[in-house]
C-alpha cells in the first residue's frame, strides 16, 4: 500500500506540474513586469483556474471509491475477538499504554517532518535560483527515494532487521541527512538525467546538492511509519482499535509543523537553516526508537 501511495505520490507533482506550469517561466516574468494590478491579478486568476478541472476529476474518483467502499464485503473486527488473543491487556484505561501514547506523538513528528521535505522543497530549490524546470521534478525525486526505501523494507523487515533497528537507522539516517542539507553550499550544484513523463523525454535536471540531501530524507522517511505502527499498537490489546484512531489522529502533525518551518525561515531569513526543525522531529522518533517503546506504567502497590 505504501509503494502504491508513494508511486502516485511520484507521478502526480509531475503531470501535474508538466500540465499546468508547462509556462511556469514566462508567467512569472509576466508577473514581475506587469504594473497594473487587475492585470496582475487577473494573470493569477487564470493560473489558478487551471486547478478546478483537475480537482473535479479527482472529487468524482473519490466519490466513486466511496460507492465501492459501501457496497465492499469488508467484515467489522469485533473486540471480543481480541480479548482472546495473546496481546489481551487487563488495563482499563488506554492512557496505561505510553507505548502507544509515545508512538503518537513520534507519528506526529515523523509526518510533520515527511510533509516538511516534501512540501517545501520545490520552493527551497527556487529560492536558490534554480528553475521551475527543474524545481517541478524535486518532490517526485524524494518520493523516488521514498519508494526505494519501501523495498529495502519488503526485502529486510523483519527477516533481517527488527521494526526498532529500522526505526534506529532511518531517524539516524534522517538527522545526517539534516545536517548535511543546512551546511552544504547552495552553490555546488549536480546535473542529473531524467524523463518527463508527458514527453518521454530526457531531461537535464539541476539540484543543488543542498536539495539533493533533503530529496534523499524521502529514503529516512520510508520505514518509520510502518516500523511505528507494530511498536505502538503492542500489547494494548482491547484498545486497538482506539490505539489505531490515535495514531491516524497524528497526521495531523502534517498541519502543524510544516508551519514551524515557514515562521523559522521568516526568523532566519533562511529556507536552508529553517529545516534544522527536521532534527527535532527525528530525535523524537530516535528516543521512541531506542526507549519510547519500551516504557511501562509502573503498577501501585494497590495493584
Amino acid at each position: 500500500m505504501g509503494i502504491c501511495n508513494k508511486v502516485a505520490g511520484v507521478l502526480a507533482p509531475i503531470l501535474l506540474a508538466s500540465f499546468l506550469l508547462k509556462d511556469a517561466e514566462s508567467i512569472k516574468a509576466k508577473l514581475l513586469v506587469l504594473t497594473n494590478p487587475l492585470e496582475h491579478s487577473q494573470l493569477l486568476d487564470e493560473l489558478a483556474h487551471r486547478m478546478i478541472v483537475p480537482y473535479l476529476l479527482m472529487a468524482l474518483f473519490l466519490a466513486l471509491m466511496v460507492l465501492l467502499v459501501r457496497f465492499a464485503h469488508l467484515p467489522e473486527i469485533k473486540t471480543e475477538e481480541q480479548a482472546n488473543e495473546k496481546t489481551t491487556t487487563s488495563h482499563n484505561s488506554i492512557f496505561k499504554h505510553p507505548n502507544l501514547l509515545l508512538g503518537v506523538l513520534a507519528l506526529f513528528f515523523y509526518v510533520g517532518v515527511e510533509v516538511i521535505a516534501g512540501d517545501t522543497i520545490i520552493r527551497y530549490g527556487e529560492s536558490l535560483n534554480i528553475a521551475m524546470s527543474s524545481a517541478k521534478y524535486f518532490t517526485s525525486i524524494m518520493l523516488i527515494f521514498m519508494v526505494i526505501g519501501y523495498f529495502f523494507g519488503v526485502a529486510l523487515i523483519p527477516k533481517v532487521i527488527s521494526q526498532k533497528n529500522a526505526l534506529i537507522v532511518c531517524s539516524s539516517l534522517g538527522i545526517m541527512l539534516t545536517i548535511a542539507a543546512v551546511s552544504c553550499s547552495t552553490s555546488s550544484v549536480l546535473n542529473i538525467p531524467f524523463i518527463d513523463l508527458t514527453t518521454f523525454k530526457g531531461v537535464e535536471l539541476t539540484i543543488p546538492y543542498t536539495v539533493l540531501f533533503v530529496a534523499m530524507l524521502g529514503l529516512a522517511n520510508s520505514l518509520v511509519w510502518p516500523a511505528i505502527w507494530p511498536l505502538a499498537l503492542n500489547g494494548v490489546g482491547k484498545f486497538t482499535k482506539l490505539g489505531s484512531a490515535l495514531l491516524i489522529m497524528a497526521i495531523a502533525g502534517g498541519a502543524t509543523l510544516p508551519l514551524l518551518y515557514g515562521w523559522l525561515t521568516q526568523i532566519l531569513h533562511s529556507t536552508q537553516q529553517a529545516y534544522w526543525i527536521a532534527i527535532l522531529c527525528y530525535l523524537v522518533i530516535l528516543y521512541y526508537a531506542v526507549l519510547g517503546h519500551k516504557v511501562k506504567v509502573v503498577k501501585s502497590h494497590n495493584g
